[in-house]
C-alpha cells in the first residue's frame, strides 16, 4: 500500500487523439479525487515531449487518464515501461490488442465469448455498397468512445457515403459489424472482480459519443433490469474478456442484449475498454460506487495497483 501523503501522482491527460476533450475531463475528475484522497497530484496535458517531462518530474506513479490513440493503445504504456515509472491500467500488449477491434474479437471468440459477425472492408467499398445485410454498424477498427460509429438500417437511403469525409478517423479500412437490437449493457472489472451491470438508455438514438459524455445524454439503470442468468453471463464474459487480453487494473466491457419481441435473447460482446472514461457522467465510478467504493477509494485502489511490467 502506498502512503498518499508520500506518493506523488502524475495524471496524464489530454493528448492529441480524437478523444482529447473527454480525456481532459477524466483527468480533471481523477486529479480532484486523488487530491481528496490525500495524494500529491500533478496534472499533465500530454504533449510529444512527455518522456522529458516525466524525467524532470520523477513521479512515484503515472495515472494514465488518456483515451484513444497514443494514450490507450499501448504507446504510453510502452514509454512508462521504458523509463520505469509505475502506471495504472493495462500494459502494452493488452492495451494494443483491446484498441484493435479485429484482433480483440479473435481472442474473445477463442475464449468462448460471443461476438457479432463482422468483416473489414476498404472505406471506398463501404461508401458505395452495403458490405453486410441490413442492418449493420460501421466503425473505425481502432478508435474508442463510439467515435465514428454509424448505424446503417432499413431506413437508410443507401450506403454510408459520409464515412469518406471521416477518413482521418477510419483510415483506409472500416469494420462492418452485424447490428444487434435491444439493450446496451456494460460491466466493469476491478482487478479480478466483475462489478455490476448497467443498462444504458440513450436519450436519443444510440449510445454515441454525445450520449456517453453529455449531461443528460443517457439514463443508467443500475442494476440492469434483465434476467438474473443474463446478468451473471454479462459479468462472466466481462471478466473472461479482461483475462483473455491480459488486462490489468480497471476495464469496462460493452455488450448488446437482444430482448426485443421475437428476439432470441442473444448476448454479444462489442468491445473492452482498457482505459474507460471517469468523468461526472462515466460508468466505472458509478459501478464502483454501487459496489461500495467511493471515487476516492477507486482511484486510490488504482494507484496502489500501479506497477511496471504490466
Amino acid at each position: 500500500m502506498r502512503d498518499p501523503k508520500l506518493t506523488h501522482v502524475a495524471v496524464l491527460m489530454g493528448g492529441w487523439s480524437a478523444e482529447r476533450e473527454v480525456s481532459l475531463a477524466t483527468g480533471e475528475a481523477c486529479s480532484d479525487a486523488l487530491r481528496r484522497a490525500g495524494f500529491q497530484v500533478t496534472p499533465i496535458d500530454v504533449k510529444r515531449n512527455i518522456t522529458e517531462v516525466l524525467a524532470d518530474l520523477r513521479p512515484d506513479v503515472a495515472f494514465n487518464a488518456l483515451h484513444g490513440k497514443w494514450g490507450e493503445d499501448g504507446c504510453m504504456a510502452a514509454i512508462l515501461e521504458t523509463i520505469g515509472v509505475p502506471y495504472t491500467h493495462s500494459g502494452v500488449r493488452a492495451s494494443a490488442i483491446a484498441m484493435d477491434k479485429v484482433k480483440s474479437k479473435i481472442l474473445f471468440a477463442a475464449a468462448g465469448i460471443p461476438v457479432a459477425d463482422s468483416r473489414v472492408v476498404d472505406i471506398e467499398l463501404a461508401a458505395t455498397q452495403h458490405p453486410l445485410p441490413l442492418p449493420y454498424v460501421l466503425k473505425p477498427p481502432a478508435q474508442g468512445s463510439s467515435v465514428g460509429v454509424h448505424i446503417v438500417d432499413l431506413s437508410s437511403n443507401g450506403p454510408a457515403t459520409m464515412i469518406l469525409e471521416e477518413r482521418e478517423l477510419f483510415g483506409d479500412q472500416v469494420l462492418a459489424e452485424r447490428f444487434i437490437p435491444g439493450k446496451e449493457l456494460t460491466c466493469a472489472v476491478m482487478g479480478d472482480v466483475a462489478l455490476g451491470v448497467i443498462d444504458i438508455q440513450p436519450a436519443v438514438g444510440f449510445y454515441d459519443y454525445r450520449a456517453k459524455y453529455a449531461p443528460g445524454g443517457s439514463v443508467h439503470i443500475l442494476p440492469a433490469e434483465i434476467p438474473r442468468d443474463v446478468y451473471r453471463k454479462v459479468q462472466h464474459y466481462a471478466l473472461a474478456a479482461h483475462q483473455a487480453l491480459g488486462c490489468k487494473g480497471v476495464s469496462r466491457a460493452d455488450f448488446r442484449y437482444d430482448d426485443t419481441p421475437g428476439g432470441e435473447g442473444e448476448l454479444i460482446l462489442l468491445e473492452i475498454n482498457t482505459q474507460p472514461g471517469m468523468t461526472g457522467t462515466s460508468l466505472v465510478p458509478e459501478l464502483a460506487q454501487h459496489a461500495g467504493h467511493s471515487f476516492e477509494e477507486l482511484v486510490t485502489w488504482m494507484v496502489n495497483d500501479a506497477s511496471v511490467n504490466r
